[in-house]
C-alpha cells in the first residue's frame, strides 16, 4: 500500500485528498496543510515509487503499470481508512489521476481541484515527450527531468517550484522513473477521452497565468464542460500551489466549502458502463 499521512480534525469533517505529480511527493503540499486543516481532514499520499512509497513491482504486471493501476493505489488507501468520499486536489500529472478516480469510482469524489492541470498536450509538449522517449535510455534521467522542469517552468519566479520538484525527483529510482515515463504512451488517448466526456462532479481549475503549455487547453475545456470553472492565478507558473500558495489556498478552500454540503453522489445506475481505460503500454 502507498505511504500516506493523515491529519484528522473531526470524525465528521469532510476529507481532502492531495495527489502530487510525477517526480514529486506529498511534501510538495507543505504550503497547504496549515490552512486546510482548519477546515478539513487531510490525507496526503506518496504515489508508488515516490516519496516514502516503496516500489510496488512484485509481478511483471506491476512493473508495467498504467494509469488505472496507479489510480487504484489511491483508492486502496481510501478503502483502508474507510473514507467513503472526499474532495480531491491535484497538481500536474496528479490531476490526471484524480480525473481517472472520477471514472473508476465517481461515488468517491465530492469535488476536484485541478492545479496546473494537464488536459491536452500541445505541439511543444508532444515534442518534449518525443525527445524524452528518444534519449531516455542514453541520458541520465535527472538531466531529462531538469530539462523538462525548465521548459515547463522557465521563469525566474518559478525557480522555487523547479528546485522543489527536481530535489524530490532525485529520490525516485532510475527504473521507477522509466516506468512512469512509459505512461506517456497513454496520455493522448486518455486525455482525449476526458476532454470528450463531461463529468457531473464540481471541478475547479486553478492555473498560473504563466502556465504557457497547459492553460490554453484548460480555457477551452472549461467552455465545454458545464460543471467546471477556471480561476487564473497571477504571477504564477505551472506549480501554482508553490508559486502563489496564499492565492491557491484561499481559492481552493472557498470552492470546497461551497460544495461540501452536497457530499458525494451515487454513481447513476442508468449510465452506460465506462469504457476500459487500461491501454496497452508499448
Amino acid at each position: 500500500m502507498l505511504h500516506y499521512k493523515k491529519h484528522l480534525i473531526a470524525e465528521d469533517a469532510p476529507w481532502v485528498v492531495f495527489v502530487h505529480g510525477a517526480g514529486g511527493s506529498s511534501s510538495i503540499w507543505f504550503l497547504q496543510i496549515k490552512e486546510f486543516v482548519k477546515h478539513f481532514n487531510v490525507l496526503l499520499v506518496d504515489l508508488r515509487g515516490h516519496g516514502r512509497s516503496k516500489q510496488m513491482a512484485s509481478s511483471k504486471e506491476d512493473r508495467h503499470y498504467n494509469f488505472d493501476v496507479v489510480t487504484r493505489d489511491v483508492i486502496e488507501v481510501l478503502d483502508d481508512l474507510n473514507i467513503e468520499c472526499a474532495h480531491f486536489i491535484g497538481i500536474s500529472l496528479g490531476t490526471i489521476l484524480i480525473r481517472n478516480i472520477s471514472e473508476l469510482a465517481p461515488e468517491r469524489v465530492s469535488s476536484m481541484v485541478m492545479g496546473g492541470a494537464i488536459i491536452r498536450l500541445n505541439v511543444r509538449a508532444k515534442v518534449l515527450v518525443a525527445v524524452g522517449n528518444m534519449f531516455k535510455r542514453f541520458v541520465p534521467y535527472m538531466w531529462l527531468y531538469r530539462f523538462f522542469a525548465w521548459i515547463i517552468m522557465p521563469r525566474e519566479r518559478h525557480k522555487q517550484s523547479r528546485l522543489l520538484f527536481v530535489n524530490e525527483a532525485k529520490k525516485v529510482a532510475q527504473k521507477e522513473f522509466m516506468r512512469w515515463y512509459r505512461l506517456t504512451y497513454e496520455l493522448t488517448p486518455l486525455l482525449k477521452y476526458f476532454e470528450e466526456k463531461d463529468t457531473a462532479i464540481p471541478t475547479l481549475y486553478l492555473m498560473g497565468e504563466e502556465d504557457h503549455m497547459f492553460l490554453p487547453a484548460v480555457r477551452f475545456i472549461v467552455s465545454r464542460h458545464t460543471n467546471s470553472k477556471l480561476e487564473v492565478i497571477g504571477n504564477s507558473g505551472h506549480v501554482c500551489n508553490v508559486d502563489q500558495p496564499a492565492e491557491f489556498n484561499a481559492r481552493a478552500i472557498a470552492f470546497l466549502k461551497g460544495v461540501s454540503k452536497n457530499g458525494c453522489k451515487s454513481a447513476p445506475e442508468s449510465e452506460p458502463s465506462t469504457p476500459s481505460l487500461e491501454l496497452a503500454v508499448c
